[in-house]
């Protein structure tokens, strides 16, 4: 039959699909992916649990197939897929992602390796003990009831739930447009936890978090600091840091080994072992020798063999920093509060529970109070039959039928109806004395279990009280230990320190990228001219870039030839052997194609004062307050601006009131106070240090002091020491004058610094050959000089490196200045900005049986060039008001 216009409805397109749209999210909101905040359940957990007692499925019964509970539900409830079923049926019987399990299951559920469960076939389940508590009262009218998908029978909307489920076992669910992710709790917590709101309704977050620590993972583990449980549960959102459980185990031959016995909640620990291995053959986790797992039926056990050099707690920081051994829990309370998703913190989950049981304790009271008021009004109809059977029976006798019979003792006893069926249906027995007695007793129970009931609904106190020891009652059952622990500090709080023993340490960086730190004492003082001890075992034509001294407990910056710094603590570098290699530098910065390291400061404190100071190849320098580096994220801020081609060459920690002197390649220096160059932002451009001449650039910037030495070693091995007094003062900009008479002997320069005769440097060359020699060994001669032999090379090296070492104090009570740990390049300064003088230490001998070389043309020349050509930057362009990275953490 063709259809007419008249029966067509036209409708926007738009509307027609925000319209089913709504309706599809509604549903999945509702009735699939979020839990009620009552009971805690999904509406396919829900029916789950409800089918299984329908069947009598109870712990005191026998397992039943698991088939056949999937199948009743989707029969009777759940129209959907049976494996959504199945799969929700095994979740709530797995003790690695449940903190209290509400089914038992017998056969394989699946494992905390990500193994799935076996086929519904196979596998039997019953309720838990602790599931009947949540079903308990449910045929006593404490909820209400809907029609299931088909009409043909009810389900109930909520179960009575005598337990806080939601937060004991938590919640994970994908709704459209929203989600929630609410972690596990301990039993014991959260029922002092909904006493406490029971009895003050305006108790606040912080009062209850003195009961309710925080989350009670089923895996245990750690949680490292309170701040992610407080904002999860003042806000409903919030990040909590979770940690396996690592212990150290000694082994033969002074090795170690890490064994995790906990892993972080919803971690697959099979994935998790992939991973490391993966990271162990990447060397992105170094010193760890063998893995494997030990896990049995007694607990978990996964095995970390530790190399013979590598510090349990270095590998243990990469295992939390690369693997999943460290995760979050990112926390979304949300959950249904009478249909409508909600956001709620950790009052109003307690707060909705507690609500619940009023009203499921209200309901019940009432529903028992007209049970009892029924049953004493039959009871009552009873005992006074008896008192006149004999004319009762008369009149039973004489009526042509029960109704007529109904109807006479209605009529002239005064009986209901009710009361008229019970007598017409009470047994002869029932006329004995006994049973008399027992009717009497029965009445007088049913009259105090009246006045019981009548007051528990007249008086909320009395109420609440029934809830209180009902939730007692649960807590004494159920109620257990905590199993995760709650640890202080977050992922920086953690102060490993404690456990490492501060120790002055060598650090050296090469040419090709691999760092290492070796203790002090393995290099030995030598005289000059010695050919040196192997430093490391370098790749060919790999060299030394950076060599310096530092504590164990210092920080470090690294900044990058790319004008990035980075932040890490001295003891997080592994620590190897003087002739190992040691390991990528891109294992633990993420530096870029074509980066390097380029500079390294070390300081004990960011709180000290101070200023930093960059230099670039082509003699730009900056100033920058230490504080502005304080904050710096894994992934490294901007130090400076570059121009294009620039790349950064040296860095220095200066007290503010510094001299500064830039050294350049082709044998140039230039010296002029810090304050030449204002403070500037930490992304600012610069200003210009020295006039470059063509094809030279900059080596080296360092800091001077009145009485101080200039050292300078050349490529080929050549240095001498110059008195600071000989370099004139200068304007920022200036050409410079000339400090090293280079020539094809000597080569370019090298390195250079500031020094006192009391100190010491080591010169490592591009073989990694490296000699720790005293200052005072090298000869003082002017400046326009081309120095001494200090380093006997092999054939085919040079010299890659120069760095100053400052000696240890003696016994007799010299301390080392504020700073001078921080082998920077910078010599210890005093308050008034003079160099700290120190004791000489004695060398040991290990003379070299060639002569010395004779010095070359000591005879000052005049510099042509020396003047003053100051020269600043396009406006001294300073970029930190507006630098995106400033607030950066």
């Amino acid at each position: 039959m063709p259809i007419t216009d008249r029966e067509l409805i036209p409708v926007a397109i738009v509307d027609e699909m925000k319209d089913a749209y709504m309706d599809y999210a509604m549903s999945v909101i509702v009735s699939r992916a979020l839990p009620d905040a009552r009971d805690g359940l999904k509406p396919v957990h829900r029916r789950i649990l409800y089918t299984m007692r329908e069947e009598n499925i109870t712990p005191d019964r026998p397992f039943k197939k698991s088939a056949s509970t999937v199948g009743n539900v989707l029969a009777r409830y759940h129209p959907h897929g049976d494996t959504a079923v199945y799969d929700s049926l095994v979740r709530m019987a797995q003790p690695f992602n449940m903190r209290y399990p509400l089914v038992s299951g017998h056969g394989n559920f699946g494992s905390v390796d990500g193994d799935n469960a076996a086929a519904m076939r196979y596998t039997e389940a019953r309720l838990a003990k602790i599931a009947m508590w949540l079903l308990e009262d449910l045929d006593k009218d404490t909820v209400d009831w809907r029609p299931n998908f088909d009409a043909s029978m009810l389900e109930p909307t909520v179960l009575p739930n005598r337990i806080p489920n939601l937060l004991l076992n938590g919640s994970d669910g994908i709704a459209v447009g929203m989600a929630t992710k609410i972690p596990p709790h301990n039993l014991r917590e959260i029922i002092d936890g909904c006493l406490m709101v029971l009895e003050n309704a305006d108790v606040d977050v912080e009062e209850l978090m003195t009961v309710v620590t925080g989350p009670d993972f089923p895996t245990a583990g750690l949680i490292l600091g309170r701040g992610g449980i407080r904002e999860a549960y003042t806000t409903g959102r919030g990040s909590i840091l979770m940690r396996a459980r690592i212990d150290v185990e000694d082994r033969a031959r002074d090795r170690k080994a890490l064994i995790v016995t906990e892993i972080p909640f919803q971690v697959n620990k099979s994935r998790l072992q992939i991973n490391i291995a993966e990271m162990i053959k990447e060397k992105r986790i170094e010193g760890i020798s063998d893995m494997r797992d030990e896990s049995d039926r007694k607990g978990m056990r996964i095995v970390f063999e530790l190399s013979q050099n590598a510090h349990p707690d270095v590998v243990m920081n990469q295992l939390y920093k690369h693997s999943e051994l460290q995760t979050t829990f990112g926390c979304n309370m949300l959950a249904l509060v009478n249909g409508v998703p909600k956001v709620l913190n950790l009052k109003d989950f307690l707060a909705v529970f507690v609500g619940h049981r009023r009203e499921v304790v209200r309901r019940r009271s009432q529903f028992l109070l007209d049970k009892a008021l029924k049953r004493a009004h039959i009871v009552e109809g009873l005992l006074r039959a008896l008192d006149h059977i004999d004319e009762i029976i008369s009149l039973i006798r004489g009526s042509a039928d029960p109704n007529e019979a109904r109807t006479g003792l209605q009529t002239r006893f005064d009986f209901s109806e009710a009361q008229a069926q019970a007598i017409l249906d009470m047994r002869l027995q029932r006329l004995t004395g006994l049973e008399r007695d027992k009717l009497q007793h029965e009445y007088d129970e049913l009259m105090k279990e009246i006045e019981f009931l009548r007051g528990l609904l007249a008086d909320q106190v009395k109420l609440d009280a029934v809830i209180r020891e009902e939730m007692v009652q649960v807590r004494d059952l159920f109620g257990d230990d905590r199993r995760t622990e709650i640890i202080a500090g977050r992922l920086g709080d953690l102060n490993i320190e404690d456990l490492i023993a501060e120790e002055k340490m060598v650090v050296t960086i090469s040419h090709a990228g691999y760092i290492k730190r070796v203790p002090y004492d393995a290099y030995r003082t030598q005289r000059r001219g010695g050919r040196g001890v192997s430093g490391t075992a370098l790749k060919e034509e790999d060299s030394l870039e950076h060599l310096f001294v530092s504590s164990t407990h210092h920080h470090i910056l690294f900044f990058t030839s790319k004008a990035r710094v980075f932040r890490m603590k001295v003891h997080q570098i592994l620590e190897y052997q003087r002739t190992a290699k040691g390991t990528p530098v891109v294992n633990l910065l993420p530096l870029t194609d074509k980066e390097k390291v380029a500079g390294v400061i070390t300081i004990a404190s960011f709180e000290d004062p101070g200023a930093i100071v960059t230099c670039t190849r082509e003699g730009v320098i900056k100033r920058t307050d230490l504080q502005a580096y304080s904050r710096i994220n894994a992934a490294g801020i901007i130090a400076l601006t570059l121009k294009e081609n620039d790349e950064l060459v040296s860095v220095k920690l200066t007290p503010g009131d510094a001299r500064l002197m830039l050294i350049t390649r082709q044998g140039r220096s230039i010296q002029f106070p810090e304050q030449n160059a204002r403070v500037m932002g930490r992304t600012a451009q610069g200003v210009k240090g020295i006039n470059l001449r063509e094809d030279d650039y900059v080596v080296a910037m360092d800091t001077t002091a009145e009485g101080s030495q200039l050292l300078v070693v050349s490529e080929r091995g050549y240095g001498k020491r110059t008195p600071i007094d000989q370099y004139p003062d200068q304007a920022r900009g200036g050409m410079g004058v000339k400090t090293l008479q280079v020539t094809e002997k000597t080569g370019p320069i090298v390195g250079a610094m500031i020094v006192n005769p009391e100190h010491e440097f080591m010169v490592s060359t591009l073989q990694g050959t490296v000699i720790r020699l005293h200052v005072g060994d090298v000869s003082e001669i002017g400046r326009n000089t081309q120095g001494v032999r200090v380093i006997r090379l092999g054939e085919g090296d040079n010299v890659g490196a120069v760095v100053r070492v400052v000696p240890e104090p003696d016994e007799e009570g010299d301390s080392l200045g504020e700073g001078e740990e921080a082998t920077d390049g910078s010599p210890a300064l005093d308050e008034d900005g003079n160099p700290i003088p120190s004791r000489p230490r004695s060398t040991e001998a290990a003379l070299d049986s060639g002569e010395d070389d004779e010095v070359e043309s000591s005879t000052p020349l005049d510099d042509p060039d020396d003047g003053d050509h100051r020269d600043e930057l396009d406006g001294d362009v300073d970029l930190d008001e507006n630098d995106p990275e400033a607030d950066e953490d």
